[in-house]
């Protein structure tokens, strides 16, 4: 087989008369750019360097939320006023009609005859209404009690408890009037009770009739975390022969509530013993009780089996030598065995005494089921082992004695007295009265009251806890003063993310906790690991570094510069982080000494509906410009809402963010000059849209037609091809969203995109990103005839369309198909070529052309997975070498020439500004959703090599391919003997979408 001749000649001859005619665009742009009004301002701004005043800023910023003294205050008050009335309060067996009036917040309100009245006690029915801050109806006059399904209202214990809280209405009401920007205010008690302010229905019934109430304030986030200090808690499950049957099902349930009672501050692990001990699953000491860990035990101890013979010697050894264990992570607080058994008459002394002479491990042990076994032996282990005893004789029994425990283990706090009253801030979690992700603080409360004999109470009363909305600590990082890629986030001393662009849980009723850990939240590699580190140690500091970076719609793979600086979080556990584009530094005050000028202010005419025709659809970010401008996702009515403020008031209004309207003026000024100048000029065929996004907001889109129709973001920053081309120095092509349902994609076009780069006083600015959309279908008639030989007589001459010989196609950086000369793929494009031909994509990525990187997205939900269609293997054919005949450089040129010449002709803007610097450089729809992992890949260009070749070898036939990057694009051209001769390689799909991950 003769070798490919070399056509690098002839490919570096065009693309000097492709730069050649970039240039003569250059120096039009750059003669238009120096009739801009506002070029000497431009020119003239500062362009500080801000990235330490904007870290402490903004960590200053975080720290008043979490720590202004409004909140200490309340905690303080709380605490301090239950537990006052606590102590003060009488205890009584018997209350008469109406001596307790409170409102229960499972009431139906439409139906109050629905509603029991328990002897004792009183029901109020609130005047609810609708509240912006909460989103759902409330009233400020009063508190709502929620007390679980499984527990008695009518009790003696509830009826106490609902006296005395009642006070803690007042203290509730005294805090919000000091400090109107609280949010949820609440005690949750060890009974099971749970108080909140301002009072709001538990659940619309109108919405959910049939929804069982399964809540429990004690299994939510912020009271475990609360309520106990951290604890390693090795649950030992009996598997023996005498616990199959109900018994087992009550051990396996009872292990599982156990686990819900713990939090990510605790370490874990299940056991499992009979004749002989061992592990339920993969872990073979403690892990982590987060929500992935306590998951697999889960999992694990429903395969629990019983068969054997019980041997406590051979449980609690190896127990207590896992507990032992040092050498792995771990609490190092309390330390707890919980056995599960039935009972038996072994006592396992010298276990005990080997091991546990000093009591440092405490040891509860539950009798689960009916059963007459001997109870007295379990009871001492517990006894002599500073543990308590508790049965479980029905499924009843279980959620109530899991969490017993707590109370016991709460007892040094209340021993330790003020010294363990620590404000503590919770992870990230759903909260339950639809509020979204927030963080709780909180603050244990103790009962003060004496026993008989004088001694101090040891009982912990329960938790105050005080939420704060993520959203409003989001307000407090000054995003847009940051580049697209630059982004403000904090993580806990578990490495689990607090802020973060990533945070995005899609399982909006998950009532686990929100635990993404760094690492998962972006693509890890080493730097990143040592970075989480320094940060749990609570160290400051600064790393810049290439990373990879996955883009913002997750189809693609960027190697992006990186800084990122980082420092901790005054008085809590967190830790605060600045990440940034190399180019941000230079650009966060770019408008800082600029003044509003008249002819600034009239520029907003161009963003009104009424000036589309002439000046491009417009788009403006729906950013929080004004405080007086009513933000709206609809663009029109934004747009007109904006407009009327800037009609009636100036930027430097009290109410304004003056720097982002003077942006966005100034955006609309640059744009709009931009289409009269040069778009409105000119008449380019196969270009269905020009636009150009900007850093301050605004999108243009010409001609107005095209606007209409545009499907991206209005937010910029959330536009991922945008985003991308800040990233490269290529032309990025973006390739249109594949529809499996069968909808024709690629009629959307494909995006064609470049960042502007200017150099002002020696910094490089990236203020705006310009492009093309193509129509996908001229292009690939245009594709097919520039890449055919003229004058040749040979039985393969080039692309040909439809060729029964050769396969031509473009793929863009991630593998998605862009162009080709079978008209079989028209409808395919922006397919992830594995799909449509995958032995050559495994053979790219073998040449390693192609790189992938697989991620695992924690924040998924799943429906029914769907078997990829298959078909069957195609027969092997007679193959034609096309060495001989083919010249695959020539053939790279002429794709290069029919791509370049079109974009560089059409491309409309690559150097804004010029004149500033002249130089040329559903699990289904009948089924809810439920939390999953799933697994995504991307694929991108390895390195820089520009030239590919090999072979597709199948069964009985190969195909010969060629493959070359195509210059100043992320595209690279390929062609290849047809895939319809060689039809026996293996046709199974290489996929590329995002599906269920096995981990």
């Amino acid at each position: 087989m003769q070798m490919i001749p070399n056509g690098s000649a002839l490919l570096t001859s065009v693309n000097v008369r492709l730069y050649k005619l970039l240039s003569e665009i250059n120096g039009a742009i750059a003669g238009y750019t120096q009739g801009i009004s506002l070029n000497d301002r431009v020119v003239n701004a500062e362009y500080e360097i801000t990235v330490d005043k904007g870290v402490k800023v903004t960590k200053s910023r975080v720290d008043e939320i979490v720590l202004k003294s409004p909140y200490t205050l309340s905690f303080t008050r709380l605490a301090k006023e239950a537990e006052k009335y606590q102590a003060s309060h009488q205890w009584r067996d018997e209350f008469g009609n109406n001596d307790i009036v409170y409102y229960n917040a499972k009431d139906d309100q439409n139906d109050p005859e629905k509603n029991d009245t328990e002897s004792g006690s009183q029901r109020i029915r609130p005047v609810f209404e609708e509240d912006p801050v909460f989103r759902r109806q409330t009233s400020y006059q009063h508190a709502a009690v929620h007390i679980p399904t499984d527990i008695y209202e009518g009790s003696t214990i509830v009826l106490n408890e609902l006296n005395w809280t009642a006070a803690l209405d007042d203290v509730f009401k005294r805090n919000r009037e000091e400090d109107p920007t609280l949010l949820w205010q609440v005690f949750g008690s060890a009974t099971g009770l749970a108080r909140y302010y301002p009072a709001s229905p538990w659940v619309d019934k109108s919405r959910t009739p049939n929804k069982i109430d399964l809540y429990d304030v004690r299994r939510r986030p912020w009271y475990i975390q609360g309520a106990a200090s951290p604890k390693d808690m090795l649950i030992l499950v009996d598997a023996s022969g005498s616990v199959s049957g109900l018994t087992l099902k009550l051990i396996r349930t009872s292990v599982i509530e156990m686990l819900e009672t713990l939090s990510d501050d605790d370490f874990v692990n299940v056991v499992s013993f009979n004749n002989n001990a061992q592990n339920v699953s993969c872990f073979n000491h403690l892990v982590q009780a987060n929500v992935r860990n306590k998951k697999k035990l889960k999992e694990a101890v429903y395969k629990i089996s019983a068969k054997g013979i019980t041997d406590y010697k051979k449980g609690f050894s190896y127990a207590f030598e896992q507990l032992l264990n040092h050498s792995v992570s771990r609490a190092n607080c309390n330390k707890i065995i919980m056995l599960f058994t039935d009972g038996g008459e072994e006592r396992a002394q010298e276990i005990f005494h080997k091991y546990n002479e000093d009591k440092k491990v405490r040891v509860f042990t539950f009798s689960v089921g009916q059963h007459n076994y001997d109870k007295g032996p379990i009871q001492w282990m517990a006894c002599e082992n500073k543990g308590y005893y508790y049965e479980i004789p029905s499924i009843g029994a279980i959620r109530i004695n899991t969490q017993e425990y707590l109370d016991v283990l709460g007892r040094p706090m209340v021993l330790a007295g003020e010294k363990a009253k620590q404000v503590q801030w919770t992870n990230v979690y759903l909260d339950a009265l639809e509020l979204g992700l927030v963080i709780t603080g909180t603050l244990p409360v103790f009962n003060l009251t004496k026993e008989q004999n004088d001694k101090r109470n040891q009982l912990i009363l329960g938790v105050m806890g005080v939420d704060v909305s993520l959203e409003d600590i989001k307000k407090l990082t000054p995003r847009f003063t940051l580049c697209p890629n630059g982004y403000y986030f904090a993580i806990d001393p578990n490495g689990y993310v607090l802020l973060h662009p990533n945070l995005q849980p899609k399982n909006p009723k998950s009532q686990e906790p929100v635990t993404l850990d760094f690492l998962d939240a972006e693509l890890e590699n080493d730097i990143k690991v040592e970075i989480r580190k320094k940060m749990i140690d609570g160290e400051s500091g600064e790393k810049t570094f290439e990373t990879l970076v996955k883009s913002q719609d997750e189809r693609y793979i960027d190697k992006g510069n990186r800084t990122y600086t980082w420092t901790a979080v005054n008085g809590t556990d967190y830790r605060f982080l600045l990440l940034f584009h190399l180019f941000f530094a230079l650009s966060l005050c770019s408008c800082c000494n600029m003044h509003i000028t008249k002819e600034d202010a009239a520029y907003s005419e161009t963003l009104k509906p009424d000036h589309f025709d002439e000046a491009g659809y417009t788009f403006i970010a729906p950013r929080e410009y004004c405080s007086e401008v009513k933000k709206s996702e609809n663009n029109t009515e934004f747009l007109l809402n904006f407009n009327e403020f800037i009609d009636r008031n100036t930027p430097s209004s009290p109410s304004c963010n003056t720097d982002m309207v003077i942006r966005v003026l100034l955006d609309a000024g640059f744009t709009n000059e931009l289409v009269h100048n040069y778009w409105s000029k000119l008449s380019l065929d196969g270009v269905v849209a020009q636009f150009v996004l900007t850093d301050g907001g605004i999108t243009r889109v010409f001609p107005k037609r095209a606007g209409e129709d545009w499907l991206e973001n209005a937010e910029t920053y959330e536009v991922s091809f945008y985003k991308r081309s800040l990233d490269n120095d290529n032309y990025i092509f973006t390739a249109p969203y594949y529809n499996k349902s069968g909808a024709n994609s690629y009629e959307t076009g494909i995006m064609v995109s470049k960042a502007v780069e200017i150099t002002i006083n020696g910094k490089l600015l990236k203020p705006a990103v310009v492009g093309i959309k193509i129509d996908a279908t001229s292009w690939m008639e245009n594709f097919t005839k520039t890449t055919i030989k003229s004058l040749c007589n040979s039985e393969i001459c080039g692309c040909e369309r439809n060729s029964m010989h050769v396969d031509c196609v473009i793929l863009d950086d991630g593998g998605f198909l862009l162009m080709s000369n079978r008209d079989e793929y028209t409808q395919q494009i922006g397919r992830f070529f594995g799909e449509i031909d995958p032995g050559l994509m495994r053979n790219l990525i073998n040449m390693s052309l192609y790189a992938f990187n697989k991620s695992y997205d924690y924040q998924s939900v799943c429906d029914p997975e769907e078997e990829p269609k298959q078909g069957a293997g195609l027969r092997s054919a007679y193959v034609p070498t096309i060495t001989d005949i083919l010249h695959l450089g020539w053939w790279a040129s002429a794709a290069a020439w029919s791509i370049l010449q079109q974009l560089f002709l059409s491309f409309t803007f690559p150097r804004f500004l010029e004149a500033a610097d002249m130089e040329d450089d559903d699990f289904g729809a009948a089924l809810p959703k439920t939390s999953c992992i799933t697994e995504q890949t991307q694929y991108f260009f390895e390195n820089d090599d520009k030239s590919f070749g090999g072979i597709v070898d199948c069964i009985n036939c190969s195909r010969l391919y060629h493959a070359e990057k195509i210059s100043n694009t992320n595209l690279v051209f390929i062609i290849s003997d047809s895939q319809l001769l060689c039809r026996s390689c293996d046709p199974k799909p290489l996929m590329q979408a995002e599906k269920p991950g096995i981990l």
